[in-house]
């Protein structure tokens, strides 16, 4: 199979769940989803970014070689909104790596501060910094101000539910 190929002849949620089948459990085939996921296209990366997802809630383990570049990508300037949404996404299914955890906290912290962000990716990094509380309970205040100025600024449906989950799993 060609996977450019195949993520480019077809937009849908079917298209995305077989590839994701065809990938399974294959290292090989999971790094060459990586490889487009973070250096493609526009289209390419969103795309890839759904059956990356896909992949690792099936197979977590594979992307344990992968999370520093993908952690890293996230962090660039003028990243596509699917890269940072489907990292985060990833994220708050895992254990942070201890190596990881200072940059994923930091990029989370500024996609909550910032106000042009997406809601998605405001979202998910509520979850991220929830769960790295459990381990540094010193960023729970910060975490509530942020959750606090966001409600204020971005009352969306999806900030709302998320702020209400995110500050019940703080206290």
């Amino acid at each position: 199979m060609d996977l450019r190929t195949e993520i480019l002849s077809e937009n849908s949620r079917a298209q995305s769940l077989r590839i994701a089948a065809w990938i399974g459990p294959d290292a090989e085939r999971f790094a060459a989803l990586i490889h487009l996921f973070l250096h493609d296209e526009y289209r390419v990366v969103q795309r890839a970014a759904w059956i990356v997802s896909f992949v690792a809630k099936k197979y977590p383990a594979l992307l344990a070689p992968h999370l520093p570049a993908m952690v890293a990508r996230m962090e660039e300037p003028g990243m596509p909104v699917a890269v940072k949404r489907n990292v985060l996404r990833i994220l708050q299914y895992l254990p942070v790596p201890e190596s990881l955890q200072g940059p994923v906290m930091n990029s989370c912290f500024a996609f909550l501060e910032d106000p042009l962000e997406a809601v998605a990716v405001k979202a998910f990094s509520m979850t991220v910094l929830a769960n790295l509380a459990k381990d540094y309970p010193d960023i729970k205040n910060e975490i509530r101000l942020l959750i606090a100025a966001e409600l204020e600024n971005n009352p969306t449906p999806a900030i709302r539910s998320r702020a209400r989950k995110v500050l019940k799993a703080i206290q």
